[in-house]
């Protein structure tokens, strides 16, 4: 055999190696991607969230759910593929955007026929499919769990083989009476937060949320102007050192660093419109708090009907949080800061309006944080109660969530020196300062914060949302898998083919030389 022929069935051979490698790793995900294909055709949604052994531990450990559900299955299994709908019937009432009761239970599902996900079922001990575990989202995270494993918080879910025994079983444990016929905010399981300090930890997620937001308004309605600029950049100054996300605080510094990129000064002109498509401008590109952020529903901020809390009452929360983490020397920028944000970005005319006429009453500087902490209180408090009359009379309010003078007693009894009632129906309260500073600091700063904390958001080694995606799809882990093995072997044949050509010149070389001797 010659060397020319060897190295062309050395190539077939590796291109056989190649084709096979390719047809296995599609095939592993060949039901998940003709799913996901045909459910472009028939718009079928998903509401669980597909975990594998990449994203498992970040997902489960960034959510804001409560509680979390996971269902370990195999696409082989027919027990599995008629499972699904009855699971995804549940799943629809807590997961996504949409959810009719959002941040109380996250529900996942992990495929074990996926090589991928062998040592993450291993963990586990899957002994069956489906197989349905319940517990705290951080216990799973970098956590097993043994069947017979009595102190584990994490136990299998041993009755939930339909959407109704399943949901019968979440009630049983939570104490709640979910349906699935409940529609989005016909909730009766909503808190009050005037009862429960420990709630304003949630609201950690509602300021991002209302960053993003308050992002998204100002490119809707290019609010972004040349007299606008500079109080744009104050207010991404003050979010950049103090946001209680980390993650918001990375993305505002980002902002600020390129700012003449992303909001260059003729931004709004045709020539800059036709570079990008979406109509925002560079910047709605961007995504300030990260990849998950928004998320489009509210936790601690959600009302009890579609159109009340939500954006107000979380913005409202950044603000108190931004007051209670200045320095001293800050007090009075940042009082400049919020005020012109406000006064150029905040849509709501009214509000707009009375909140800068407030700032405007202002005439001495302010020389401390607590300052500045206590006039943004007693402000809000102003705004709550000219809403309070307006709200009675118009019946707008929402029922579970009055307009109250804050905080309530429930929350600082120490804050009241006495509270007193007028002839005409009016409330007279006579505040212990120090105590009332003390509770915007614990409240605003601290507890916020603590949820946060536990999950190493404001801590050292983050798993940044602006970095890495938490809802990464199994699927997409699959492909460029096979793609990587294919393109290595790839590299080997075309390797083995260059050996084969330079040996093959090596050889012509040596018997040119050798005839061009016997010539001589």
């Amino acid at each position: 055999m010659s060397m020319s022929e060897a190295c062309v069935i050395l190539f077939a051979i590796m291109l056989l190696l190649i084709s096979s490698k390719e047809a296995a790793s599609f095939q592993s995900g060949s039901r998940s991607i003709l799913r996901a294909v045909s459910g472009e055709n028939k718009a079928v949604v998903d509401y669980a969230v597909d975990l594998n052994s990449t994203n498992f531990d970040s997902v489960l450990r960034d959510t804001p759910a409560t509680h979390a559900i996971v269902e370990f299955f195999a696409n082989w299994c027919p027990a599995c593929r008629n499972y699904k709908p009855h699971y995804e019937k549940v799943a629809r009432l807590f997961n996504g955007p949409d959810a009719v009761h959002p941040g109380i239970v996250l529900m996942t599902r992990v495929d074990c026929a996926l090589k991928i996900n062998n040592k993450l079922c291993d963990k586990f001990s899957v002994s069956h499919y489906p197989m349905l575990f319940w517990g705290p989202p951080s216990k799973f995270a970098s956590h097993g769990v043994e069947p017979k494993e009595e102190k584990s918080e994490i136990r299998m879910i041993d009755d939930g083989r339909t959407a109704e025994r399943l949901v019968s079983w979440i009630n049983k444990h939570l104490g709640s009476s979910y349906g699935l016929d409940d529609e989005k905010f016909e909730n009766e399981h909503l808190h009050s937060n005037t009862s429960d300090p420990g709630q304003i930890a949630r609201a950690v997620y509602d300021v991002e949320e209302a960053t993003a937001f308050a992002v998204e308004i100002i490119l809707e309605h290019k609010m972004i102007k040349q007299h606008t600029r500079v109080s744009l950049i104050k207010f991404l100054q003050l979010l950049a050192v103090h946001h209680p996300s980390k993650r918001c605080r990375k993305g505002s510094a980002e902002v600020l660093v390129n700012f003449d990129d992303l909001c260059p000064p003729d931004m709004w002109s045709p020539d800059k419109q036709e570079v990008v498509s979406n109509g925002k401008g560079m910047l709605g590109n961007f995504q300030i708090c990260g990849k998950e952020v928004p998320r489009g529903y509210w936790m601690f901020c959600r009302g009890s009907k579609n159109d009340t809390r939500g954006f107000s009452c979380g913005f409202w929360v950044l603000l108190h949080s931004l007051s209670v983490r200045i320095e001293d020397g800050e007090s009075q920028f940042a009082f400049r800061a919020v005020c012109d944000f406000i006064h150029n970005f905040f849509i709501c005319e009214d509000c707009r309006q009375h909140f800068y006429q407030m700032c405007s009453s202002v005439t001495i500087p302010f020389n401390t944080s607590r300052d500045f902490a206590l006039w943004l209180w007693s402000t809000h408090n102003k705004v709550n109660k000219r809403l309070m009359k307006k709200e009675a009379s118009l019946g707008t309010g929402d029922p579970k969530f009055p307009k109250v003078i804050w905080p309530p007693k429930q929350l600082c009894p120490l804050c009241y020196l006495s509270h007193n009632w007028r002839e005409n129906g009016t409330s007279q309260i006579d505040w212990d300062m120090n105590e009332v500073y003390k509770f915007l600091t614990g409240y605003y700063g601290k507890t916020l914060a603590s949820l946060y904390k536990e999950k190493g958001h404001l801590g050292d080694g983050v798993t940044d949302g602006a970095i890495v995606d938490p809802v990464a799809s199994t699927n997409a882990v699959v492909v460029p898998v096979g793609a990587a093995l294919a393109i290595a072997l790839a590299s080997c044949a075309f390797g083995a083919l260059a050996c084969c050509w330079r040996s093959q010149q090596k050889t012509r070389k040596y018997y040119h030389q050798l005839h061009s001797l016997k010539n001589i």
